[in-house]
């Protein structure tokens, strides 16, 4: 009706009063753009109604927009722009500020309108983009409108897709109201309700979650769609930068709140978050893999429930169907068994716990006897300064099947542990050196490749010493007994100046003893729980989830264990010990120094000695 008013007003005095022509010759308008505008229709004095004739005199009365828009400027003295008008802020947004001159004011349609979807967010930024005028004014938000220029809803708004929002839709127009005001479109209880005005679908489904429901109770932790997707700077999914893309989503954004010290304190969250960052699904996240699980690949989106919910798609009586889309046939004892399990501390299985305290124990008391052992050895041999290797000649020590196989070990077992830890640790700076960082499927695939080479080669030689009889000897000579003992202890005793013999050994001593039997049963540690893990379809279609966590300890620290083993022991053996330094080659030639064979074992090498002799004896022959 005020519209319908003020269209009659003007008509009726448009027959006296002066026409937009008879203005600009005195007024610096342009005249086609004003008769362009929204106001036109109404000529100059359906704004300036004090004006009856041209030319006129003295100063025209304020022009009031409330004629008009009655209800838009009752909204807007209550909105924050208002309000900071009123209380003296004399840089606060007034109506052309927003609208643009009202001699040129278009419709919210016209394309060159100040107040179209697509222009609006330049019409904002003429302040919310002003540094000066941020600081000014002590707003938090740092470049609010350029990061809804590269949200996925400035994108759409440039692209002409006006369904999608601009600033209006989200805070509103000639209402707009600080956050912190319950009425406020972008207070955190409205937040979803104003999001659902173009997600309505998704809006339902929040509204039930437990998120949502806690928000409805008032809570200030709980998160609203902003707390996961953003505020300005929503982006799609897809987009490496979102807050929700699947390899942020379980760090950046649920584990924001759950990883929180504070949080977890005030709602006992536990610590579900680190936990699920060691494990075979937080690893493969942050080693580059797009498609591993997440949180909200298992606990849901916007349809969040309580486990104890039956709706929940973490309800024990949903578990099956949850984890079967990633892994097929997986058995109905997923459902019984615990998940969120750490290695170390926290919420653990029993058999997870004993692991990991037996190689707590086993690791540094391993470790310990060996460093102990070969620096007490190193030290007594430098100081005796003895030369080794004085004629040079060599004697067999190593076939060719051994040495193949030792071949195949060497090469699968360096790979096996930069591989192994890369995939561990995928965000150490020696991952990236190796060229092993981004994606995890180059380091998975070649983990893989080497554990087969490896039990390949421990099958290969145990099929060799099955069939070649001559060299099944090395079995019973491996096998350990009280003399490796008595030698251990004479050795340590010779070393530290206690004794005056050294030990001497047969074909193997003490030391190739138990780094044999050691490989023999890591190897199998290491092929079994690895196999589990590498299977993991099948495993969980045929036990509880808590052998998979057991088979993840055994496997982790059993990997330490051995390569520890490999550095101290059997590098020690082979390259630092000073009467081989700087390698004993036997690995690649097949054969060791005579000189250290017949000091160290001197009824070895007398057999040799008798062997070759009746070799040559039968050459002779």
């Amino acid at each position: 009706m005020r519209f319908l008013f003020a269209g009659l007003l003007s008509v009726v005095l448009s027959a006296a009063a002066p026409s937009p022509s008879d203005c600009v010759g005195c007024h610096d308008v342009d005249l086609k753009v004003f008769e362009a505008s929204k106001h036109a229709s109404m000529g100059c004095t359906g704004c300036h109604s004090s004006i009856t004739k041209a030319p006129h005199e003295g100063k025209p009365a304020p022009v009031k927009c409330a004629t008009c828009h009655e209800d838009q400027v009752k909204a807007y003295a209550k909105s924050v722009h208002g309000v900071a008008k009123q209380n003296g802020m004399a840089d606060a947004a007034t109506c052309s500020s927003c609208h643009g001159s009202p001699h040129t004011i278009l419709g919210a349609s016209e394309p060159g309108s100040n107040v179209n979807k697509k222009n609006l967010a330049n019409t904002c930024g003429t302040c919310h983009s002003n540094p000066d005028f941020l600081s000014k004014h002590k707003i938090p938000f740092a470049k609010p409108v350029e990061a809804y220029r590269a949200s996925v809803h400035g994108r759409e708004v440039a692209k002409g897709n006006t369904a999608a929002a601009s600033c209006s839709d989200c805070h509103g127009s000639h209402d707009i109201l600080a956050s912190s005001d319950p009425k406020a479109k972008v207070n955190r209880a409205n937040v979803a309700d104003t999001c659902g005005v173009c997600h309505p679908d998704v809006q339902t489904v929040y509204a039930d979650s437990v998120h949502g429901l806690a928000v409805k109770r008032g809570s200030n932790d709980s998160p609203t769609c902003t707390g996961c997707h953003g505020e300005h700077n929503i982006l799609a999914p897809k987009d490496p930068g979102s807050m929700v893309n699947a390899a942020r989503v379980s760090t950046v954004t649920c584990g924001r709140c759950h990883g929180d010290e504070r949080m977890n304190s005030r709602y006992e969250f536990g610590d579900k978050v680190p936990a699920f960052q060691d494990s075979f699904h937080g690893l493969a996240i942050r080693g580059g893999q797009k498609t591993a699980a997440n949180c909200a690949s298992c606990h849901g989106v916007h349809n969040i429930l309580p486990s104890a919910d039956i709706r929940s798609t973490i309800n024990p009586a949903n578990l099956k169907q949850t984890c079967g889309q990633c892994h097929p046939g997986v058995g109905d004892k997923i459902a019984v068994s615990k998940v969120h399990v750490r290695m170390a501390g926290g919420v653990e299985h029993i058999s997870v716990k004993w692991i990991r305290l037996t190689y707590y124990m086993l690791i540094p008391m391993t470790i310990g006897f060996m460093l102990f052992h070969n620096g007490l050895d190193w030290l007594a041999k430098v100081r005796r300064h003895k030369p080794h290797h004085g004629t040079g000649e060599q004697l067999p020590r190593m076939n060719k099947w051994f040495r193949i196989t030792h071949g195949m070990v060497m090469v699968s077992f360096i790979t096996l542990v930069v591989t192994g830890f890369a995939l561990k640790f995928p965000e150490a700076g020696w991952v990236k050196i190796f060229g092993l960082s981004g994606s995890g499927s180059i380091r998975g695939l070649l983990h893989r490749i080497a554990a087969v080479m490896i039990m390949g080669a421990t099958v290969l030689h145990l099929v060799h010493l099955a069939l070649v009889k001559k060299d099944r000897v090395i079995l019973l000579e491996l096998l350990p007994g009280l003399q490796d003992a008595k030698d251990i202890l004479q050795a340590i005793l010779y070393n530290l100046g206690l004794a005056q013999k050294r030990p001497t050994f047969g074909m193997f001593g003490y030391a190739e003893k138990m780094e044999y039997w050691a490989f023999m049963w890591g190897t199998v540690v290491m092929a079994v729980t690895g196999v589990l893990l590498w299977a993991q379809n099948w495993s969980l279609g045929r036990f509880p989830i808590w052998v998979m966590d057991a088979a993840t300890a055994a496997h982790y620290y059993e990997a330490i264990l051995a390569t520890l083993s490999i550095l101290v022991w059997h590098w020690y053996l082979v390259i630092f010990d000073p009467e081989v330094y700087p390698m004993d080659m036997a690995w690649l030639t097949g054969k060791a120094s005579a000189d250290h064979i017949r000091e160290t074992r001197p009824e070895y090498y007398a057999k040799l000695m008798k062997k070759q002799d009746s070799q040559s004896d039968e050459h002779t022959k």
